[in-house]
């Protein structure tokens, strides 16, 4: 169930000095089942209360997730506080990649990282994650701390590969398909972004196992109707939502209305991050 409720706000202490990293190794030793996702749309507008959107992210449920908008919509920014997020709820035994396919200066701050992967080697990521996950199913690999795979506008990568290597591309939506049906009991993930989640991409029905859908920005029909259930559209009604505004589908049932939170200290997320992929 996401729960509606307000919560208290939890600081780090995250500059990079010897001592200081200790305190985020200490945060992350802590595992956390709730993830905040955003402010609910209608209590920010309708009562100026910042009320917290959250959703369990253990392994009880789905916690893939595909994060979709058109350019200007804010993906991005929410991107980077999702990851961050997703690096602390795993705590300090979790792994997690980054493979950024769009390589502007949104990530730039990542590409120092030992598992921050390019343009160029986006599947290198894929590869990782997918090895890991068929050790664990095989039972090779008996542990269960998280692997995340965050791959950045993965819809672009794909058409990418389809007009230059068709067959390599088949391979690797294969490949995510599979992570998409079997990687939650595995605890393993993947974290999509892109402007359009067209099925093209998720072949055999895979893109039904996202739990988590996130549309930011313009109400689009196009790209609400190959994402939700009409029933669900309709209760979008008239809202507006401008950058950073959206829905959320929770574990293809639950609706709920969004505003990005503002980042009041973009350096300590960036530094979550930065220790999440290189420790």
């Amino acid at each position: 169930m996401v729960e509606r409720k307000k919560t208290k706000g939890i600081k780090y202490s995250l500059n990079l000095r010897k001592e200081e990293k200790q305190v985020i190794k200490e945060h992350c030793m802590m595992s956390f089942r709730e993830l905040v996702v955003g402010y609910d749309y209608d209590a920010w507008y309708g009562y100026s209360e910042k009320v917290p959107v959250c959703v369990d992210v253990s392994t009880k449920n789905n916690s893939h997730t595909l994060i979709c908008g058109m350019s200007g919509s804010g993906k991005s920014y929410l991107t980077n506080q999702y990851f961050a997020r997703i690096c602390l709820h795993g705590g300090a035994d979790s792994v997690v990649y980054f493979a950024d396919f769009k390589q502007d200066d949104s990530f730039s701050y990542l590409r120092e990282c030992p598992r921050y992967y390019p343009y160029d080697k986006t599947i290198n990521a894929l590869e990782e994650v997918y090895e890991i996950m068929h050790e664990r199913q095989c039972g090779k690999d008996v542990s269960r701390h998280f692997v995340t795979l965050v791959w950045d506008e993965y819809m672009a990568n794909i058409l990418s590969l389809l007009g230059t290597e068709k067959k390599k591309a088949e391979g690797v939506m294969r490949k995510v398909s599979e992570i998409l049906m079997i990687g939650r009991s595995l605890a393993v993930r993947i974290i999509v972004t892109c402007q359009r989640g067209d099925s093209l991409a998720f072949p055999t029905g895979s893109r039904l196992n996202f739990g988590v859908i996130i549309i930011l920005g313009a109400s689009l029909e196009s790209i609400y109707s190959m994402l939700m259930p009409k029933e669900l559209i309709e209760k979008v009604g008239n809202r507006e939502f401008h950058t950073g505004e959206g829905v959320m589908l929770w574990q293809g049932s639950e609706l709920h209305f969004i505003k990005v939170p503002v980042i009041r200290n973009e350096e300590k997320m960036k530094a979550i991050c930065i220790d999440a992929l290189t420790r």
